[in-house]
């Protein structure tokens, strides 16, 4: 592709120097750019990218795009200048790989706690169906027989990255691709380019007020992948299918009111809907219940992913596939990494990792873990909250924990640049808010790997310990570095009665 083919995309851009050949994708990272590419240049809460440009062309940048004048720019490399870099960024980064989405079927998943879990059941259900079938999501993209990691901590791709997953997909000849789209990832366009079929949304609930300021900002930033559901002519007789969760009232009535070609409503509770679960009973081997006449069993437990499982029988059908199969495919799921994964050492109790990091998602994990365990039994939860995030959670997971859990150790969950101690105290005020005891009901321990092995030294027969925050999540920040941290395998060594060291200070 010709630089000035790029730019053809873009005509607002003003232009300075000769053209040149692309031969590599767009980026907005210096570090990533490859010999050939596009790099641009926008300005960042922290860094402005136009004092990267020099390091952009000698890593081998054939151009560069940004938002300060031509006049305004040492650039040795053809240079172009847009109003807003950051706007352009999907844009120019789908148009070097040709569009891809516009290739395949696309199916949105948004919402603030299940995404993921709904994105692998939609998933396998199309693997079902015999559909080559790829995915994006916080945790890695499938590429057919690859999965490839998609960061340290849970958010949409940036959109170069999503574009060339997308790119990739489209080459191996995959004709559908389910992604989770976060609220940051709305906000931020990393998927503005992505040309989506199916909108689907699980809940809307209390999270990211540090970033997005208000709850109603939050809300709207979901409701942008249900914007994105515009005929295309790219994808002819193609419906644009918005699924909606008429359970979650907060969310419902905005969403159905942005036009589609079809809207599909799915709950436990509302009437009327097209998809309802009914006769629900939780047994030890997963969650068995009835759609529509049809059996249907999930390996997954707890009422919010009977809700889970709703919304991807809802996507599925949207894109034409039988609700027989649809089944097949639910009980078909494969474990998802870091929801309600066991970890087993041979002891006698539950011992469970969960990235229950929201005030929803962790009621909901515990109320869940009620019904894995037998009357009496205790469950035990180990849960922290992130520093430099939402901090009105702190106080609400913590008094959740003291109300639904019978016993807590509140630990560290990455607390980057804030005081450990100070997030810390303010969950104990939480817990004493809901009634709890310090030193009875709950205790403070800050070493994350000393928290999980205090959790497990208490947990009895038929008892059952919640790792709770960290999920499949691979790192730990303290400060501004990321430490190598899994939960799982923290889990693991407290279950040998050898804790892992999570503080820097305790490290070796």
């Amino acid at each position: 592709m010709q630089f000035f083919e790029l730019l053809s995309y873009l005509p607002e851009a003003a232009t300075s120097g000769p053209d040149a050949v692309i031969s590599a994708p767009v980026t907005d990272s210096a570090q990533d750019v490859q010999p050939g590419g596009v790099f641009v240049a926008r300005r960042g809460a922290v860094v402005d990218g136009h004092d990267l440009i020099p390091e952009a062309v000698a890593r081998g940048a054939a151009a560069v795009i940004g938002e300060r004048a031509p006049d305004q720019v040492i650039c040795p490399v053809p240079y172009a200048a847009v109003p807003d870099a950051r706007a352009v960024l999907a844009l120019l980064a789908a148009a070097y790989h040709g569009f891809p989405s516009r290739k395949m079927v696309v199916i949105g998943v948004t919402g603030t706690d299940g995404k993921t879990t709904t994105v692998s059941l939609i998933h396998s259900i199309l693997r079902a169906a015999g559909l080559r079938a790829g995915m994006i999501s916080t945790v890695s993209a499938v590429i057919g027989g690859d999965a490839l990691e998609t960061g340290l901590h849970v958010t949409t791709p940036r959109a170069p990255e999503v574009q060339g997953y997308l790119a990739r997909m489209a080459e191996a000849g995959l004709t559908h691709c389910v992604l989770e789209a976060t609220s940051h990832g709305l906000a931020q366009g990393r998927v503005d380019a992505v040309d989506f079929d199916v909108a689907v949304i699980t809940n809307i609930q209390h999270e990211h007020l540090d970033y997005h300021g208000t709850w109603e900002a939050y809300r709207d930033a979901k409701a942008e992948l249900f914007r994105k559901l515009r005929r295309s002519a790219y994808k002819p007789g193609q419906d644009k299918v918005a699924v909606i969760n008429a359970d979650d009232t907060a969310s419902a009535d905005f969403l159905r009111a942005i036009p589609a070609d079809r809207h599909l409503l799915y709950g436990l509770e509302s009437a009327p809907v097209d998809f309802r679960a009914e006769a629900v009973a939780y047994r030890p081997d997963g969650t068995h219940f009835s759609v529509r006449g049809l059996a249907v069993h999930s390996p997954l437990v707890g009422a919010y992913n009977v809700s889970n499982v709703l919304a991807a029988m809802a996507a599925a059908a949207a894109v034409g596939i039988p609700l027989e199969t649809i089944v097949k495919g639910i009980a078909a799921l494969p474990p998802i990494p870091g929801r309600l994964e066991r970890v087993d050492e041979g002891q006698d109790f539950l011992a469970v990792v969960d990235f229950a990091h929201t005030p929803n998602a962790l009621r909901q994990v515990l109320t869940a873990a009620r019904t894995l365990i037998a009357p009496g039994r205790r469950v035990i939860c180990a849960v922290g909250s992130a520093g430099l995030r939402d901090r009105a959670k702190r106080r609400m997971m913590a008094a959740i924990a003291a109300e639904l859990a019978d016993f807590t150790v509140l630990t560290a969950e990455d607390p980057r640049t804030e005081s450990l101690e100070a997030i810390l105290a303010e969950m104990a005020e939480g817990c004493r808010a809901a009634g709890g005891v310090e030193g009875v009901t709950f205790i403070r321990v800050p070493d994350r790997g000393q928290a999980l092995y205090e959790a497990v030294r208490r947990a009895g027969t038929g008892d059952i310990v919640l790792a709770c925050g960290k999920g499949h999540e691979q790192s730990m920040c303290f400060g501004e570095t990321e430490y190598p941290w899994d939960d799982r395998q923290a889990l693991r060594a407290a279950l040998r009665g050898q804790p892992l060291a999570t503080l820097p200070t305790a490290r070796s």
